[in-house]
């Protein structure tokens, strides 16, 4: 039989490796060219690899959790045997985009209406990629077996839907065309047919994305402990902040920023903003005064290129936003900062967000941040000691304003303070060099009006 080895294609500049988070795919399943056959994970985004050829699939490499090189080997095909087309998979609950193969082709990728793919702080148990924690659904007051299907049809927003709600898909009875399960299906699976306790693969599943190690010592015996693999991206989370923590030489500083006068100017514009359809917070003038700052400490804009041990100085600004999402931390980038005006960059940091939220930020929009912002929101504490976003050399951490007592012309009043806790890489950035930096910061955001005439 022709066997055809179909191998990972580069999914990217600079990308090496993948990490397996998901299978669509086993030994003996006819695919269809275009069909998606894995999930993989990079540095900075989960992408789906499609089959570029349709064939039957003899065997599958790596393990979900294991790592393939780019142009490592993820499937063997059998390309003799006859494959339905794409069409003939299902409803069209798919759009379809341009995908260029490693040969050079270029055919079209499946993706359903919201693709499962994102990016690499706000974690949960259960994750996109992770191994799925779920048991079969039966109703232990029902003597009626149990439905159950070992290959179920569903688009893979609806196998995401079931993976996020611990639910096995093989024992969801389908309702809709062909015989394929519904997201409602998924949804209404839970109340009516989840199992207080069931046994998958040797381990005891307890209610909903509850994994109990079978017995083995006295903690797992008394049912005490739980145990979620360290995959996908919590895995790449673990392994940046790794990074970043035994790399950098990191030190933190903190000071107060009176607000008042940020308030009042944003109370003005906010109005305005919003004809034009933008929400205005108070972000995009921090982005606009650390631009401004960082033009006075190119320093601050630097990289560490660990393999040549130079210093790199970026005359370019483009600033992460870190944003908590359903999926773990995400860094989309404002490109070209010192470029937009500050409700340009209030429209570009809500288009990147919301993307980031739903799973559909691109990897161009993940890639070339020169200094991270991390904004603490309404549960930003006292203080913090924010990690760098590696291999940047600093980052800025924005905490929620309030009112405090403040003394202003020798009096006492009332003042809307806000603390920004800065990190710095110390092998690269002094102390005092820092501190500069922060108060450079502080002072532009106490005088907001010189953003509006370009005096910074």
């Amino acid at each position: 039989m022709p066997r055809w080895e179909f191998k990972l294609p580069d999914i990217g500049e600079g990308v090496t490796e993948g990490e397996i988070v998901a299978w669509r795919v086993e030994a003996g399943d006819v695919v269809a060219e275009d069909q998606s056959v894995v999930e993989v994970m990079t540095d900075k985004a989960t992408v789906t690899i499609t089959a570029p050829k349709a064939g039957t699939v003899l065997e599958t490499r790596g393990r979900v959790g294991e790592t393939v090189p780019v142009h490592g080997v993820l499937v063997v095909f059998d390309l003799q045997t006859p494959v339905p087309t794409v069409d003939a998979l299902g409803p069209a609950s798919r759009s379809e985009s341009p995908t260029t193969h490693p040969n050079g082709a270029t055919s079209h990728r499946v993706r359903e209406e919201e693709p499962a793919a994102t990016a690499v702080g706000d974690l949960r148990e259960s994750l996109p990629g992770m191994p799925a924690r779920r048991g079969l659904g039966s109703s232990s007051a029902s003597s009626a077996p149990a439905y159950f299907n070992e290959r179920p049809l569903a688009t893979p927003a609806t196998r995401k839907l079931a993976r996020d709600m611990s639910i096995d898909l093989r024992g969801v009875p389908p309702t809709g065309p062909q015989g394929r399960v519904t997201k409602e299906d998924v949804e209404g699976f839970v109340p009516v047919h989840a199992a207080p306790s069931a046994r998958v693969a040797g381990r005891a599943v307890r209610g909903p994305g509850r994994v109990v190690a079978p017995p083995g010592d006295a903690g797992r015996r008394a049912g005490i402990e739980e145990r979620i693999p360290l995959a996908g991206l919590r895995k790449k989370i673990a392994q940046k902040m790794a990074l970043a923590t035994s790399t950098a030489a990191h030190f933190t500083f903190v000071e107060e920023c009176d607000a008042t006068e940020l308030k009042r100017l944003r109370e003005r514009l906010v109005s305005t903003a919003h004809d034009q359809g933008v929400r205005l917070n108070f972000l995009p003038f921090v982005v606009k005064a650390v631009v401004a700052s960082l033009k006075r400490h190119p320093m601050l804009n630097a990289v560490v290129d660990e393999t040549t041990q130079e210093i790199v100085l970026r005359k370019y600004y483009n600033i992460g936003i870190a944003t908590a999402t359903d999926a773990g931390l995400v860094v989309p980038v404002v490109k070209d900062a010192d470029k937009k005006s500050v409700l340009g960059i209030a429209r570009e940091i809500e288009r990147l967000a919301d993307e980031a939220r739903t799973g559909k930020a691109r990897l161009e929009d993940l890639q070339g941040s020169t200094f991270t912002i991390t904004s603490l929101g309404a549960q930003g504490g006292l203080l913090a000691t924010p990690i760098i976003n590696f291999p940047e050399v600093a980052i800025l951490g924005v905490h929620r304003i309030k009112s405090r007592p403040v003394v202003k012309a020798g009096q006492i009043v009332v003042g809307d303070v806000m603390l920004l806790s800065l990190s710095f890489d110390h092998r690269v950035v002094d102390g005092h060099v820092g501190a500069a930096f922060a108060y450079d910061v502080i002072g532009t955001l106490e005088q907001p009006e010189r953003l509006l005439l370009d005096l910074v």
